[in-house]
């Protein structure tokens, strides 16, 4: 499908919005004015920026051109030969289960229903040239997997406890597909939320009835777990790292659910008092509000340190609150988490405990009190150990030809300031498929190549060895052919092709051994062939390139 330029245009020049850069769930729950709203409402965020030129339609929409340039963002080592440039971007959509947002779109489907709606969802992601999916596999202290810890899901079978039948286990089918296709599946969990107010009753199976000490009962109908308590923690914990140490995932992330929004005990204080005076009387000297942050700060850094013990290659994401506090900087307004959620989430990024983070950045450009550079602006001069600052951005305000305009923006301005490691996560996979002109102009404007992960140098700088390459010329075309010595060590392949003078490339999944070429496009030949292993890690192999022989006559 294609998206009228001139369309395009004419909406930027309606929008008239400045970038401002010198400003410089569960379910994600969408934000209004700054604050945090209902996990199921994404409405369009409310706020008018400051009257400011508007940018040029090439400024907006401006690609990186595919340049012979070696690829800066791999590690330099002597001797070492790099590719030609490949675009590294992470492009991730948040899959949510909890109330059935986005899978499955109702409990109590089938597994042969239930599977098709999964390898949909997996197989649009692909076409649209994203590589990484963010699922929900905890979103009420239960599983949408098989757990000695925690019942099935009731979002999964629309009963506690009960799994499916036929029986599968759906995070391993998740994950194995997505693999199949070249995607990065991220496991995504919420730390302490015991129970949903969608999730039915409170049955024999729930947590909530399993582990009553650290079980906290809610205004609004939720349960949460006392984050507090030691148990509460190793519990958590266990759930993690069972995950971790039985499944081959690429990553664990959590969302912005620590302590609970105030909304969700109508304004009262957490009812947490009997621990609080129980930390007192051992001798606790921090004031409740400090307490409660170090609770999650230390709870934050077990979980990377646990993850990283039993396997360094899984990365660990947090998706905050999209504001740290108000005034930070001085121009942004709305709810402030570090006092109601109690996230020290800015101490979390300086001090490295994450992998990746991506702030829940859900507002506008042009929104002055939450504007979206203003902020990602902030978030970067606090990543102190460069590690990956992947945003997270609302992708629905409210209409097909808005929603393209915003989020092509938000990409572009995601690429030029974060040069080094560019990508973003996208709340939620929903939008993408109830707005066709939406998830065809991502694909047209910002993800008409596939892109490659940025690496994780810190996690893993091996790189793997060349594949051996043969190139098969009959004359019209070329065949390209190749092995590796070892094929548990490739996630994708890189085929490096030179027509003109320029480098061009195509990103393939694992299980592709060979690629047909054109011998000539628009009258000119193809010269140069090179195919390049890349890991999980997104370490890419030294690069050798053939030249292409016309066959004898």
């Amino acid at each position: 499908m294609t998206y009228s330029s001139a369309k395009i245009k004419l909406l930027i020049i309606g929008l008239g919005f400045s970038f401002g850069l010198n400003g410089c769930s569960g379910s994600k729950p969408a934000v209004h004015s700054g604050k945090a709203i209902s996990e199921k409402e994404v409405r369009k965020p409310e706020g008018v920026g400051e009257k400011m030129p508007a940018v040029t339609p090439q400024e907006v929409f401006e690609e990186l051109p595919v340049t012979p340039e070696a690829d800066k963002e791999k590690p330099v080592k002597a001797n070492f030969i790099n590719s030609p440039f490949v675009m590294r971007e992470f492009r991730a959509a948040w899959i949510a289960t909890v109330a059935n947002i986005n899978w499955p779109s109702k409990a109590g489907l089938s597994t042969a229903q239930q599977q098709k709606e999964a390898i949909n969802l997996l197989d649009f992601l692909v076409e649209h040239n994203y590589n990484a999916v963010i699922f929900q596999a905890r979103p009420q202290a239960d599983a949408l997997y098989e757990s000695e810890l925690e019942p099935w899901s009731f979002f999964l079978t629309g009963v506690q406890g009960q799994a499916p039948d036929p029986y599968y286990d759906p995070l391993q089918f998740w994950l194995d597909a997505a693999h199949e296709r070249g995607l990065e599946f991220h496991v995504w969990l919420n730390p302490y939320r015991a129970h949903h107010s969608t999730g039915g009753e409170v049955t024999p199976a729930s947590a909530v009835t399993k582990y009553p000490n650290f079980m906290v009962k809610l205004k609004n109908g939720m349960w949460w777990m006392d984050p507090a308590k030691k148990a509460t923690q190793d519990h958590t914990s266990k759930v993690v790292m069972d995950i971790v140490k039985r499944y081959d995932i690429d990553g664990i992330h959590f969302d912005d659910y620590f302590y609970p929004y105030a909304s969700y005990n109508k304004g009262e204080d957490f009812p947490d008092a009997a621990t609080y005076l129980a930390y007192q009387q051992e001798g606790g000297e921090l004031s409740k509000p400090d307490w409660r942050r170090d609770n999650v700060n230390k709870f934050v850094k077990r979980i990377y340190s646990e993850i990283k013990e039993e396997k360094p290659m899984v990365k660990f994401g947090i998706s905050p609150f999209g504001i740290y506090r108000p005034g930070y900087p001085r121009s942004i307004t709305g709810m402030d988490q570090y006092s109601e959620l109690y996230a020290d989430a800015r101490l979390w990024l300086n001090e490295g405990w994450v992998d990746y983070y991506a702030p829940q950045l859900y507002w506008k450009i042009s929104q002055a009190g939450q504007s979206f550079p203003v902020l990602l602006g902030w978030w970067e001069k606090e990543n102190h150990y460069n590690r990956h600052l992947w945003p997270g951005i609302n992708i629905d305000f409210g209409g097909d030809d808005l929603n393209l305009i915003e989020t092509l923006s938000q990409i572009m301005i995601t690429r030029g300031m974060l040069p080094n490691s560019k990508g973003n996560i996208q709340w939620s996979i929903g939008p993408l498929l109830k707005y066709p002109h939406l998830s065809a102009g991502i694909l047209e404007k910002a993800y008409h190549k596939k892109a490659l992960v940025p690496a994780s140098p810190w996690l893993d700088e091996r790189v793997p060895a060349k594949p051996s390459v043969e190139i098969i010329n009959n004359g019209k075309n070329v065949t390209v052919e190749w092995e590796h010595a070892s094929e548990n060590d490739v996630f994708k392949w890189v085929v490096h092709y030179m027509f003109n003078g320029q480098w061009d490339y195509k990103i393939l999944n694992k299980n592709q051994r060979s690629l047909l070429l054109p011998l000539s496009v628009n009258g000119h030949q193809l010269s140069k062939i090179g195919v390049t292993a890349v890991n999980r890690n997104g370490n890419q192999s030294e690069f050798f390139e053939k030249k292409v022989i016309a066959p004898l006559p």
